[in-house]
């Protein structure tokens, strides 16, 4: 028995060496003289620290780390440093090397980024109770050295690859946060390969069939897509040489992840998704003729096939924010359905696939410093101390995922804002003085309201009067992190004057009533009024809702307070005995569907669980348990955010109980085509309907329906059999 497990730690050893040897290979790039060396040393510290330590999957530990190295190297494009930094990334906190120790042997610089990297790597630890505010310390130092982030990317893409051995509750919470946080992250900062790739293997774990079926769905056309692309390719090869241009043309499927986008977005079937690739031509060009080889490329696809004139993107003129350079057309094809062409020459392509990393290469050619001012804003929305954690982390998302739309000043400079920005948020952009100050805007000459949604290429002129301050209702019109935090800042200023004066006010009330001005009594006083904070309560009486009358009232009743004074049990408090209740010794799974007295449990109302549907419970406040669908829309976000109040949860068969859904139903209209579907769901399936929306435009039938069913299975068949009536297209779900 002994002898195997030699031959196994034999095989081993060889199978470490030759990954280690690959990195060394996808690093060769970037090596300078003396770099092997640190490599060698930081592979052999790594080594050495974990040699006692295995994954889930019972592969030696090591194995991670070089890959997240050869990640580093390969596929972002980073330098020695980072691969030292990526091999050592979890030295400090899993074994006994301190950051001493690796400043002694590798310098301040890395100890100083591996520093970075262990703060981080607790973040979505279960029993860390707000991950916000740990991935806010990631952004902290984001803007401290960005390889921080670019190291945790690797980290996460490695461990999302290899997720099979984890238990299903780790999947659904490690996925959720990839979706919430890091796909994001890697889109801003121009990871395009890896944000797909993040995004796919999310999709993998959450919603795990529609995966699977899109998957095959593309696995079974690929012959035929690929003779396609063959057939549309061929013309546009012999044009571009005769022309005299150098280009690699080659077709690239979709993303799993954007084509299920697309059909939701759309309400479509897989079967009319037509841009499941893209056709992407990459032109070997000198720097100075870069822009017209792209152009003339673009002319040579639009002689050949036809474009759609609304298709048209051009980021070669005006880049987009995280550095992607681009022109995208869409053309219709020689079968009649449309094609996606993405033009871009060698430089453009390295810096969309390796964002950051590739930018840095070639920083000195292009003029171009949008990631600098991002990381800018960052630093901006990091130091602002009065955001709390969470608001910040949807602030910080919201900047993270929208598109940018380019909005002249009067003068002619650019300014780019995320899509939606309104006349205030561009104003705040400008300066926080005429954010404070604005009135009202002029965009293309035309004076518009402060909530004025701005289109791409507007010109905006800003009016301000001295007069003005911010108000709260600005909040609701912003949505530019920047302007948010001003607001509210402006708007705490304000309040903080306000409570002052009502902070006199309330001690001389309170002499003349012989109370003593004290934090206790203070407290209570809040606490009679049912106000959030002392400051509310100072603001209360300054503004007068709280007068001499409504004090004796307190006084009145303070006997009654003392006594029941202790039973205000702290939410958190409240929210942990809900948890130690649930998640007793003996059970890590709620069972949900059965009598359960001790538990109370409500199913969310944004996404309508049934039975048989895969779930989770949340711990609310005060709600008790809500049980949410696994791909609810904001599942998610109470993931990411609240990992540690999530519950495991499955249905228990149960007894005739019956959940209401809601069915979107699409067709073709037609006499008794209502009756038909009325007789399908009542005497077939004996369900009752709740209600029944039908609206018939030109002949189109589109209609809504709620029933109640008693599980996921029901409700397939149901689905099954509303299909096959005469002139029905097409039967979704959608959350009642």
């Amino acid at each position: 028995m002994k002898n195997t497990l030699v031959i196994d730690l034999e095989a081993e050893k060889k199978e470490i060496l030759k990954r280690y040897r690959a990195l060394l290979r996808a690093s060769k790039s970037t090596l300078q003289k003396g770099d092997k060396k640190e490599i060698r040393k930081a592979f052999d510290m790594a080594l050495e620290s974990h040699k006692d330590m295995r994954r889930k999957s019972g592969e030696p530990y090591i194995y991670h780390p070089i890959a997240v190295a050869q990640i580093a190297a390969e596929e972002i494009g980073l330098g020695t440093t980072s691969i030292v930094c990526a091999l050592l990334h979890d030295v400090v906190e899993d074994t006994d090397i301190t950051l001493e120790d690796i400043e002694r042997e590798f310098g301040k610089k890395t100890a100083k980024i591996i520093d970075g990297l262990t703060k981080i790597s607790g973040v979505f630890d279960t029993n860390s109770s707000l991950q916000a505010e740990n991935f806010r310390k990631m952004l902290l130092t984001l803007a401290d050295d960005v390889r921080v982030i670019l190291i945790k990317l690797a980290d996460r893409l490695h461990n999302m690859r290899t997720m099979d051995f984890m238990p299903r509750h780790k999947q659904l919470k490690i996925a959720s946060e990839t979706i919430y946080l890091y796909a994001p992250l890697a889109h801003r900062l121009g990871l395009y390969a890896i944000k797909s790739e993040l995004e796919d293997l999310s999709m993998k774990y959450l919603e795990p069939d529609t995966y699977k079926y899109i998957a095959t769905q593309l696995n079974e056309k690929k012959a035929e897509r690929n003779a396609f692309i063959k057939a549309f390719v061929e013309p546009i090869n012999d044009i571009l040489a005769e022309q005299g241009l150098i280009a690699n043309v080659y077709g690239r499927p979709k993303s799993i992840h954007s084509i299920w986008n697309k059909m939701k977005k759309k309400n479509i079937p897989f079967e009319e998704v037509y841009d499941l690739f893209a056709i992407r031509i990459i032109l070997d060009s000198a720097p100075e003729s870069e822009k017209a080889d792209c152009w003339k490329a673009y002319s040579i696809v639009t002689d050949l096939y036809r474009p759609n004139p609304d298709r048209l993107r051009d980021w070669v003129s005006s880049p987009k924010g995280n550095g992607y350079e681009s022109l995208h057309t869409t053309v219709m094809g020689p079968k009649g359905q449309w094609v996606e062409v993405q033009i871009r020459t060698q430089r453009m392509n390295e810096i969309a696939e390796k964002g950051f990393a590739a930018h840095w290469k070639y920083k000195e050619s292009s003029n171009d410093n949008g990631l600098d001012q991002w990381i800018q804003k960052v630093r901006e929305m990091l130091s602002n101390p009065e955001s709390n954690a969470l608001d910040f982390l949807d602030d910080f998302k919201m900047n993270l995922f929208s598109d940018e739309i380019f909005i002249f000043t009067p003068k002619g400079a650019l300014l780019q804002l995320p899509l939606g920005a309104t006349a205030l948020d561009f104003a705040f952009e400008i300066h926080t003085d005429i954010g404070a100050k604005c009135i009202g805007a002029k965009v293309n000459h035309k004076l518009v309201p402060l909530s004025y949604k701005l289109q791409n290429g507007d010109q905006v002129e800003i009016i301000t009067s001295s007069k003005q301050t911010p108000k709260e209702d600005w909040l609701n019109i912003v949505m530019t992190a920047k302007a948010k935090s001003k607001i509210k800042s402006s708007l705490k200023e304000e309040k903080r004057k306000i409570a002052e004066e009502g902070k006199e006010l309330l001690e001389r009330k309170l002499k003349s009533l012989k109370i003593t001005y004290n934090t206790d009594n203070l407290n209570k006083l809040s606490y009679f009024f049912k106000l959030q904070s002392t400051q509310d309560l100072f603001i209360a009486v300054a503004t007068g809702k709280i007068e001499l009358k409504d004090l004796k009232e307190y006084v009145a009743s303070e006997k009654e307070i003392e006594n029941r004074g202790n039973e205000r049990v702290n939410d958190n408090e409240r929210i942990d005995a809900l948890l130690k209740k649930v998640k007793g010794p003996e059970s890590d799974v709620l069972l949900i569907g059965e009598d359960l007295q001790k538990i109370d449990y409500t199913l969310a109302a944004c996404c309508n669980p049934i039975p048989g549907d895969d779930v989770f419970g949340f711990v609310t406040v005060n709600e008790g348990i809500k049980i949410h669908r696994t791909n609810c829309p904001n599942a998610a976000q109470l993931m990411a955010n609240y990992g540690y109040r999530v519950v495991k949860a499955k249905w228990n068969r149960q007894q005739e109980l019956s959940f209401l859904t809601g069915l979107r139903i699409v067709g073709i209209d037609d006499v008794g085509l209502i009756n038909n579907l009325t007789k399908v769901i009542s005497n077939d399936f004996k369900v009752n309907i709740r209600s029944i929306t039908i609206d018939t435009d030109d002949g189109i039938f589109d209609g809504s329906i709620k029933v109640f069913v008693n599980d996921k299975e029901h409700l397939d068949n149901l689905i099954k059999n509303l299909l096959e009536v005469k002139g029905i297209t097409g039967v979704t779900r959608f959350d009642a």
